[in-house]
């Protein structure tokens, strides 16, 4: 199945967090916060301001963000667990993730 976001809405998958401490110690799931990171799956065309005029969304699909504890509507589709929350719920884009996985 398909989705598109209308407006100026987007679709993000939360990134599991780590099992482990830094220490090594696992963590149980009960005691798991959920992740605040996600990577954004697909992205609305954007809002419109008064007069109408569309203002396109900043984001696009792959960038890993991050947003607040309680963003978001979490629906499930084809099995994934994944969360629909407007532009302005989105705190901020991380940048150069992956060059920080290559090296370790």
């Amino acid at each position: 199945m398909k989705f598109r976001p209308l407006h100026d809405r987007v679709v993000v998958k939360r990134i599991d967090a780590e099992e482990k401490t830094a220490g090594g110690i696992i963590i149980p799931d009960t005691a798991k916060e959920k992740p605040s990171q996600g990577e954004i799956l697909s992205v609305g065309p954007g809002g419109r301001d008064e007069a109408g005029k569309l203002i396109p969304i900043d984001l696009k699909v792959g960038d890993i963000v991050l947003f607040g504890k309680w963003s978001g509507t979490e629906v499930k589709i084809d099995g994934q667990d994944l969360l629909i929350m407007k532009e302005s719920d989105i705190l901020g884009v991380l940048t150069d993730v992956g060059s920080k996985k290559k090296a370790a």
